[in-house]
């Protein structure tokens, strides 16, 4: 009895741990279905966060397939079984989901549900989402003790769910902030400095058929203020340079996005160095971006199980590798696509650079940055 009971706090703790230790919201949706099933041997599962219009902000399933996705059709409406529990903020725990009363209907291609185990996961009183499962692949369906479970689960699920609503919320507000301070320091440092270009460069032209001499003057003063705005122009682009170069340095900021990235996303991400010695500020900059464009297509785009990040110096050329093991895709049909491809070569190239994508249908991908160091 005590072995049986250390083995379900065993599995507990370790789905818990496994949910709090990501702080993206969809990932934690998708952690939190993936762990209770797994925790309780149940062949489907769901989360779904409601919205304030009747429906689901998020829903979150496991135990369908994306081609049974699209068969079923749209997210679920706040109906039948999943509004009552949303109604009600109360465990519910059926043999069978199609003889109670709260039960309507399924879309056609939607699987048979039969026994059913639903929690609410509950921040005080307000119900964040409803969490259920259907179908325990072991015979007699969902027990007392598994309500208790999923319940104990659901709760510390609520910490995760919060935790991660707040981490990004206090991103956006960051972001904000950001744009902000930009847009003012702009206005202030530019915008007044290419007014006076325009007054200037519009004195010179109406100058220019009675006076040249001084329609000289006006325009050689049109250069001299084209050149301050430039150089305050370069100084706020400077300023846009992540904070974290300044502090930690190229090598060191890509092993904590890598690192971020690790915890967020299924797959495994790795960071490898050898060191690159002293860039200029805008080389930083523009290794940065094109790592976090190519992680960004291996995190979203290409189903990978492992992504490598190697950054490095050969023949006085910086070099940054980007690789995973995905299934892999036509670069030449993925121009148009949205990958951001010409967006890391011009980077590159604006430096002197080259931005090389190498892939084929199930070898992965590569993506290959050279600048000069």
């Amino acid at each position: 009895m005590n072995e049986d009971r250390d083995a379900i706090l065993q599995a507990v703790s370790s789905a818990v741990l496994a949910v709090t230790r990501h702080l993206s919201v969809r990932e934690v949706l998708q952690l939190i279905v993936r762990s209770a099933g797994q925790l309780l041997d149940a062949r489907y599962a769901a989360l779904g966060v409601p919205d304030e219009e009747g429906a689901f902000a998020e829903f979150v399933a496991e135990g369908i397939s994306p081609e049974e996705w699209d068969a079923i059709g749209p997210t679920p409406r706040q109906h039948g079984m999943l509004g009552a529990m949303l109604r009600e903020g109360a465990p519910v725990r059926l043999p069978d989901i199609r003889r109670d009363a709260r039960f309507e209907y399924w879309p056609r291609a939607h699987p048979v549900l039969k026994d059913f185990l639903g929690v609410p996961v509950l921040d005080g009183d307000e119900v964040l989402g409803i969490l259920f499962l259907s179908n325990k692949r072991a015979s007699g369906g969902f027990t007392e003790a598994d309500q208790r479970l999923l319940t104990m689960f659901a709760a510390h699920a609520a910490i995760a769910l919060t935790n991660a609503r707040l981490y990004e919320r206090g991103r956006e507000l960051a972001l904000v902030e950001e744009r902000t301070r930009m847009a003012r320091e702009l206005h202030d440092a530019v915008t007044q400095k290419l007014f006076s270009l325009r007054l200037t460069a519009q004195a010179a032209a109406s100058l220019v058929p009675r006076d040249p001499a001084r329609a000289l003057e006006e325009i050689e003063r049109v250069e001299r203020l084209a050149g301050e705005a430039l150089a305050e122009l370069r100084a706020v682009i400077v300023e846009l340079r992540p904070a974290e170069l300044g502090r930690h340095g190229l090598a060191e900021t890509l092993r904590k996005h890598v690192h971020l990235l690790d915890r967020l996303h299924p797959a495994a991400f790795t960071f490898d160095e050898a060191p690159v010695g002293a860039l200029q500020p805008a080389t930083e900059v523009v290794v940065l971006r094109v790592a976090q464009e190519a992680l960004h297509n291996a995190s979203r785009h290409s189903a990978a199980r492992a992504v490598g990040v190697w950054l490095g110096c050969r023949g006085g050329r910086v070099v940054l590798e980007v690789r995973d093991d995905g299934p892999g895709f036509d670069v030449t049909a993925a121009a148009g696509r949205g990958l951001g491809i010409a967006s890391m070569r011009d980077r590159a190239q604006a430096l002197g650079g080259s931005v090389t994508v190498t892939s084929d249908p199930g070898r992965g991908t590569l993506v290959r940055m050279e600048v000069p160091a």
